[in-house]
């Protein structure tokens, strides 16, 4: 069984605590293919994979606690931003950020037109890293590097028994060829259950943006919700921050609409 948690809102959607629980309910894999965060905004949460020496973010970590797994190990790629105010358009820029540092696999990127902070340059393996200073050199690096990471993991979750696939951003699916059993799209208050062969084919007719990590296009949840209807909609009550942490808690209070993502994948 797989199924694919996405967020029908860029942020804070409730995806991860969503996919906690269901991890816990079912015995299930979860997996973050693709995370980033930010070294100003998530700051506690970079030195804390700092002291470790690999990069990852709180989503992975949440992830594989509820699994008994390494972070790194369910998470392919893991981007780390930093803001830049005032500055947008840079070829190595997005919306006022740059990135710093790729961790691909086992592989780091570094973006060598900016300046890391000593912490990073200090708390990671960074002696081979592939310092890029053009979008060329990204793109060659990307696919070198990148796409086999993916490959990677989406074979382990093809050979998983039960997985929960967590996407990032409104992003419609993380991994372009594979294949769900049913889709949970999580918003605030509220699960829509969706069926995973039309959720597939909807993502497959829909329209993408560029991915600015990959080259290739990416379908938005919205696009691909518009498509198509989903089988069941649930209300999802708000939990304080000691239950989201909590995932036995999660599952009790997210119960029946586990029920319904289960009886989508056939479960």
């Amino acid at each position: 069984m797989r199924v694919l948690v996405a967020g029908g809102t860029e942020l804070d959607a409730g995806k991860t605590t969503f996919s906690v629980g269901l991890v816990e309910r079912t015995g299930a894999t979860g997996f973050k293919p693709r995370a980033g965060n930010d070294y100003w905004y998530s700051h506690d949460d970079v030195l804390t994979a700092a002291e470790e020496g690999a990069l990852y973010g709180k989503d992975a970590a949440r992830l594989a606690a509820a699994s008994g797994a390494d972070p790194t190990d369910i998470n392919a790629i893991h981007r780390l931003w930093h803001p830049v105010p005032g500055h947008v358009g840079s070829i190595l820029e997005q919306d006022g950020r740059e990135f710093l540092l790729d961790r691909a696999g086992d592989t780091y990127v570094v973006n060598a037109t900016t300046t890391l902070p000593e912490r990073v340059r200090s708390a990671f393996p960074l002696e081979d890293a592939h310092r890029v200073e053009s979008l060329q050199e990204a793109n060659e690096v990307m696919e070198r590097h990148y796409r086999p990471a993916q490959a990677a993991l989406a074979e382990r979750i093809e050979d998983s028994a039960l997985a929960v696939v967590e996407s990032y951003g409104d992003v419609a699916r993380p991994l372009q060829d594979l294949s769900h059993d049913a889709v949970a799209v999580v918003d605030p208050g509220r699960v829509r259950v969706y069926d995973g062969d039309r959720y597939d084919k909807g993502c497959a007719v829909a329209s993408g943006a560029p991915d600015a990590q990959s080259g290739r296009l990416e379908e938005r949840v919205g696009d691909v919700t518009d498509l198509i209807d989903p089988v069941e909609t649930h209300p999802l009550p708000p939990l304080t921050s000691k239950e989201r942490s909590d995932p036995d808690a999660v599952a009790d209070a997210y119960g029946e609409a586990y029920d319904a993502v289960l009886a989508a994948a056939g479960e």
